[in-house]
């Protein structure tokens, strides 16, 4: 007689049989994200398996090195673009690799909240802000500077 799993138990026949709904109290293993599989044929190169995890961190790693060449706001911008296009990437594909990590929904509000934060830091970064918005002057003057 074998059991497959905690919550299961063998019927008249012998047969494992799942007995309940709740989950193990123990987890033996842990489940791949949703959409966690290969974004690409089995049979491709591992490279291009992974290609939208590739994409993001290419493009991440291009905003770091024109940070780098002292164009912060540019280099803020991409990297920001880059989980954007991350975000994008998983609510549009069925499979995106190692891009997966959490839940889709989890995984599109995390990437799409932290690019928009970044993206809007960027434009609003001082000396001469692209986006300046007044109610944000406000609370400063009334909290730090007064």
């Amino acid at each position: 007689m074998e059991v497959c799993d905690p919550v299961s138990a063998p019927d008249a026949d012998g047969r494992p049989r799942r007995v309940t709904r709740r989950f193990p109290l123990f987890t033996r293993d842990t489940a791949r994200p949703e959409g966690g599989g290969r974004a690409a044929p089995g049979d491709a190169p591992a490279p291009a398996r992974q290609w939208p995890m590739l994409a993001v961190l290419g493009t991440v790693g291009l905003g770091l090195l024109v940070t780098a060449f002292d164009a912060f706001r540019v280099g803020l911008l991409l990297v920001g673009v880059a989980l954007l296009g991350g975000a994008v990437l998983r609510w549009l594909l069925p499979r995106v690799g190692m891009l997966a990590v959490r839940s889709r929904f989890t995984d599109i509000v995390t990437y799409g909240v932290l690019g928009v934060v970044i993206v809007l830091l960027a434009l609003m970064v001082q000396p001469k802000p692209w986006l300046e918005i007044p109610f944000l002057d406000d609370a400063l003057h009334f909290t730090v500077r007064g």
